[in-house]
C-alpha cells in the first residue's frame, strides 16, 4: 500500500497562485499514476489532473487547462500541482490519489485505491 500526503493548501485571492505537493511512501509500480481530485461543498469529488511516474504523461480536465501543472519530482517521490490564476470555482479541498493506470478509468476516482487525507484551497474575491 502507499501512503499520500497532501500539503500546501490555503486562502488565495482570485487571480492567485498556490501550489499542493504530495508526499508518497511505500511500493509504488511502473504503470502507478498519480492524480489530483478536488471536492466542493455539496459537490461530487471531480478529477483535476493526473501524471506517470515513468513517462511525462499527463492529462487535465477542462476546467483547469491551461492554468494548473502537474509535476513530479522521482527522487524526491513527490507530485506537485501549480494552480495558477485561481478562480473562485477552484474552492475545495484537494485529494491526491494513487491507483494503476487504466486508459479508460484514470479519470475516474474509482480507479485510486490510494488516498491522501486532502488539503482545503479556498480561494477569495
Amino acid at each position: 500500500q502507499v501512503q499520500l500526503v497532501e500539503s500546501g493548501g490555503g486562502l488565495v485571492q482570485a487571480g492567485g497562485s498556490l501550489r499542493l505537493s504530495c508526499a508518497a511512501s511505500g511500493r509504488t509500480f511502473s504503470n502507478y499514476i498519480m492524480g489530483w481530485f478536488r471536492q466542493a461543498p455539496g459537490k461530487e469529488r471531480e478529477f483535476v489532473a493526473a501524471i506517470n511516474w515513468g513517462g511525462g504523461w499527463s492529462y487535465y480536465a477542462d476546467s483547469v487547462k491551461g492554468r494548473f501543472t502537474i509535476s513530479r519530482d522521482n527522487a524526491k517521490n513527490t507530485v506537485y500541482l501549480q494552480m495558477n490564476s485561481l478562480k473562485l470555482e477552484d474552492t475545495a479541498v484537494y485529494y491526491c490519489a494513487g491507483g494503476i493506470y487504466s486508459s479508460k478509468l484514470y479519470k475516474s476516482s474509482s480507479m485510486y485505491p490510494d488516498w491522501g487525507q486532502g488539503t482545503q484551497v479556498t480561494v477569495s474575491s
